[in-house]
This record gives C-alpha cells, structure tokens and sequence, in this order.
C-alpha cells in the first residue's frame, strides 16, 4: 500500500463552474503508477466547491452555476444574511459551498481514473472576483 500527496493550483477563476480533470490527470502524473487505488482531491477554501458531473456538455456547467444562484441568492439589499465581510457573494458563497462540498474521490484503475463515460471533475467558483484555489490531492493504493 502506498500514499502520496500533492498540492495543485488552479488558475484565477470568478463564478462559474469549470471542467478541471484534465487539469487534476496532467498535474498527477503520479496516477499512472497505480494499479488499484483511490485520488481524493479537498478544495482549501470556503467559498468554492468540488463535484463530479458532466463533463461533455459545456450548457450543464452554466445551468448548475445559474441554479446555485437562484438557490442561494446573492443580498442584493443587505438583509438576508448576517456575514458580508467581503460582499454580497460572501454569504452565498459560504452556503454554496456547504451544498456543494469541499471533496470528490475517485477509483484509480490500472493508472487511470475510473470515471464513467460522461463524469468529470468540476471545480465550482461561487465569488465574482478571480481567486486561485488549491487543492490537496492524496492518492492510496497499490503501485503497479
């Protein structure tokens, strides 16, 4: 049994939800080496998200991004939600992310990820402005 960690940064990103697995596979070489195992990838922030969903249609991200905002509204007038220490996006983004989740983990088999044929790896910005997020990506398993 083997372990292995990497921090990986994504490009400066604002709201949106963005396709990143061949982003994760190219910053992961190391996945080749495994016969059986797991990638678990935690997304270092609050105000962003990591899913698993489609990963062929570019019109399912935008409809999941326009979603979220009709879910968890933007306070527009300031009074929906007590924290807003960095805007009206703060809040939401925080409640997006909790909906969401931080994490997503994959099987590797033989040196590949085992995602079915339409699933890939969203990273989900919920803040206007640009941020770049880290993500710890930890694989276990059995080297080949």
């Amino acid at each position: 049994m083997s372990w292995f960690q990497k921090t990986i940064t994504l490009p400066s990103r604002s709201r949106g939800s963005y396709l990143v697995t061949d982003e994760v596979v190219s910053a992961l070489p190391e996945i080749k080496n495994y016969k059986v195992g797991i990638l678990h990838l935690f997304v270092q922030h609050t105000s962003c998200a990591l899913s698993m969903n489609e990963n062929w249609d570019e019109d399912v991200r935008a409809d999941m991004s326009d979603a979220m905002d009709r879910i968890v509204p933007e306070d527009r007038k300031g009074d929906m939600y007590r924290h807003s220490a960095e805007g009206a996006d703060d809040m939401p983004a925080h409640i997006k992310s909790a909906l969401i989740g931080s994490s997503v983990t994959i099987p590797i088999s033989n040196g590949r990820l085992a995602t079915g044929t339409w699933q890939g790896i969203w990273h989900l910005e919920f803040r206007r402005m640009k941020h770049s997020r880290k993500l710890v990506a930890t694989i276990q398993g059995e080297k080949a």
